[in-house]
């Protein structure tokens, strides 16, 4: 009955659609709730967004960081909260680890030191624009067979050559195995404990494609006990996910835990998967993890349209089991170079998932909606994010408010006045603004700013001619926010 109610939903909103040219478009957005995940997947694998130069000398390092500060810089003045940059992408990584070589895009080659670390860069830059940073790891995929050898000694190939298995051109970490999850684990902890993350993102957290063909049996047989295979695998990957959330949870239990699923779950009364879902095609039981308590959010890879999308996205509504579920959108589609999407595909999809309270959404891919393809960063910036949101709040790990921020002064510039109040450990800030006193903080168009800063400066004659009051309130790591200090 839901699945119909959402269908009449998505129908209704259609009929509020006018034609311009090619092009579909609403005359307005559903308003802007003041909690919604606003995430972007910076991808990091072949320089696809990020970076485009080689970190070789200074120069490049310089170049490097001033590519990634203008990716930023444009997702903050469209009001993104969420970035997550892809940190491991197939057996390498972004940071100085001690698990895996550098990845080659940083240089140009395989473990070789950048001169300087891109992934605590990334985190102290998304901060100083008041984002989130999420830590994006490629999961159960390795690398290509053909490149396997050329990553060096600290490659997986010559340090756990036992956890792979050969499957179509790539190498895979076989799930089967209870090395594998400890593995991965390993990585997490190592993320964790020396980064300020907000975030860990889990992407291919599931068998590969044409999984009947991956050549795990002798797994089966010695760590089968008896399920049948299916069962098996799913469980599999189930200890993957329990294992990281609880290591990860066990560090940093404000670091939010999130994984990208096929979009479809699985079949459904009246719609069907056709043969690609996360449950029943690559064992990911990803409602049964919301379920359980062990993923905190999810992406679902929606990159669909029609009726492989709308009554997927409403089962996935359904199933959120007081957890956030952000549908990620395949804006990649739009470009001329890949399925020339019209544009109304993506905004009447925007549209829906506002109608029927989903907690947000996350774009595939940065550069698709830096470059504005097809007009979606300018419909971002005007239409559908006309101001910050904050991330729904993780009350299931905690629901307790942080203290009020409080004054330590306020300081005249001239026309300007500067106010600065205390930090608070672990905390940002949302600065709040209103021609009402006092200003209600429920309302999102009332937010101006978050910020790590403690200070903040505004103009007195702007806020006088235009009768505008401030208030601050202080927001903790898992989203809860503080009553209000009223200027």
């Amino acid at each position: 009955m839901k699945h119909t109610l959402y269908i009449i939903i998505y129908l209704l909103a259609s009929l509020f659609c006018c034609n311009a040219g090619a092009q579909s478009l609403f005359f307005s957005a559903p308003p802007a709730p003041k909690h919604e995940v606003r995430a972007v997947w910076l991808t990091t694998i072949m320089g696809l967004d990020w970076p485009t130069t080689k970190a070789t000398n200074a120069s490049g390092i310089e170049r490097q960081k001033e590519e990634l500060c203008k990716i930023l810089d444009q997702l903050q003045a469209c009001h993104i909260n969420t970035v997550v940059l892809q940190t491991r992408l197939r057996g390498s990584v972004i940071y100085p680890s001690k698990i895996e070589p550098w990845d080659i895009i940083l240089t140009g080659q395989y473990d070789r030191d950048p001169g300087y670390d891109p992934l605590a860069f990334a985190i102290e830059e998304t901060h100083r624009r008041g984002m989130e940073l999420h830590a994006w790891l490629v999961t159960v995929p390795a690398f290509k067979i053909e490149v396997a050898r050329k990553m060096g000694k600290r490659s997986l190939l010559r340090t756990h050559p036992e956890l792979l298995r050969k499957h179509g051109e790539q190498y895979y970490l076989d799930p089967g195995l209870p090395g594998s999850a400890e593995y991965l684990v390993s990585l997490c902890r190592e993320i964790v404990s020396r980064y300020d993350v907000d975030g860990i993102h889990f992407d291919y957290i599931r068998y590969p494609e044409q999984a009947e063909t991956f050549s795990d049996g002798a797994s089966y047989r010695k760590y089968g006990k008896w399920k049948d295979k299916r069962t098996w695998r799913l469980d599999n990957i189930t200890r993957i996910v329990r294992k990281s959330y609880e290591a990860i949870k066990e560090l940093k239990p404000w670091v939010r835990v999130s994984c990208s699923p096929v979009g479809k779950y699985n079949d459904m009364s009246r719609y069907s998967a056709r043969g690609w879902s996360a449950y029943g095609a690559v064992y990911q039981d990803a409602q049964g993890w919301l379920s359980e308590g062990i993923m905190d959010m999810l992406l679902p890879m929606m990159y669909f349209q029609g009726d492989h999308f709308y009554p997927f996205a409403a089962d996935w509504q359904e199933h959120t089991n007081g957890r956030t579920v952000a549908p990620g959108l395949g804006i990649y589609f739009l470009s001329p170079k890949e399925k020339d999407w019209e544009w109304g595909i993506i905004q009447r999809e925007l549209c829906y998932l506002r109608h029927i309270g989903l907690g947000g959404q996350a774009y595939f891919r940065s550069r698709f909606l830096t470059d504005n393809t097809k007009g979606i960063y300018d419909y971002l910036a005007r239409d559908y994010y006309p101001y910050p949101a904050l991330l729904p709040p993780m009350t299931w790990q905690s629901s307790e408010r942080p203290a009020t921020p409080q004054l330590v002064s306020r300081e005249r510039q001239g026309v300007n006045e500067r106010l600065q109040w205390q930090p608070q450990e672990g905390c940002r800030f949302v600065i709040y603004a209103s021609d009402q006193s006092p200003v209600n903080t429920n309302e999102a168009r009332n937010i101006v700013k978050v910020t790590y800063d403690t200070d903040y400066t505004y103009s007195m004659l702007g806020a006088y001619y235009h009768n505008y009051h401030l208030a601050i309130t202080a927001l903790d790591r898992y989203g809860n926010e503080s009553l209000p200090l009223e200027l």
